[in-house]
């Protein structure tokens, strides 16, 4: 998910070496791209170059990776985003759970690197092929979210009520981060999602001619 991420728990059971290695070299892979994009930018930048500054093979890019686009799309934390939700208190309203999980995220998020969510937002914004890959990997984020509203809410994760409304979720925080990015960075982050909660949760606020 676009611009997010969210804190591990100190009671979340930590993973192993294998895993820890695993991520140790997709973070070396998007490191290295953050870095050659900010020289060089995006379209210029090859695989084989990001594989010589992670230093490791082309084919290691590509077995963390199948594109150039996932490489600035794709991180370790939508799976910990539903655990989060899963968290949060039974009795709590859905849409107050939602709107306090993705806040954290994001806040979280813009803590730890500033830079790079200001650099993926940008590629959203600016990259047709990033947007396009984006579109095609918000159904995997949207069948997690449906998961966790079914959990909840006893509703059917394949309803199309629970399909519109986890998708709306979804688009409208990647219409915030484009928003974000296509007007210089400008503004709170956070606070231009909670604009967007607003939005989703109350609709639109129309004025009278």
């Amino acid at each position: 998910m676009t611009a997010a991420r969210t804190s591990t728990p100190a009671d979340r059971p930590q993973p192993g070496l294998r895993e820890r290695k695993k991520i140790k070299t997709r973070e070396a892979i998007r490191t290295a791209t953050y870095a050659l994009i900010k020289e060089q930018g995006y379209d210029a930048t090859t695989i084989d170059q990001i594989a010589e500054r992670a230093e490791v093979s082309p084919s290691t890019v590509f077995r963390y990776f199948p594109t150039k686009e996932d490489i600035v799309l794709t991180d370790e934390y939508d799976p910990v985003l539903l655990e989060e939700l899963r968290a949060r208190p039974a009795d709590e309203p859905w849409a107050q759970s939602v709107r306090y999980v993705m806040q954290e995220a994001v806040r979280t998020g813009m803590e730890e690197d500033p830079e790079v969510a200001r650099i993926r937002t940008h590629l959203l914004a600016q990259v047709p092929a990033v947007r396009s890959r984006m579109m095609e990997s918000m159904s995997v984020t949207g069948r997690m979210f449906a998961t966790a509203v079914a959990e909840r809410t006893g509703l059917d994760p394949d309803s199309l009520e629970v399909r519109v409304h986890t998708m709306s979720l979804i688009g409208g925080l990647m219409e915030t981060s484009m928003y974000w990015a296509e007007h210089g960075h400008e503004g709170d982050f956070p606070a231009l999602l909670d604009r967007a909660l607003d939005v989703l949760q109350n609709g639109l606020t129309v004025e009278n001619p």
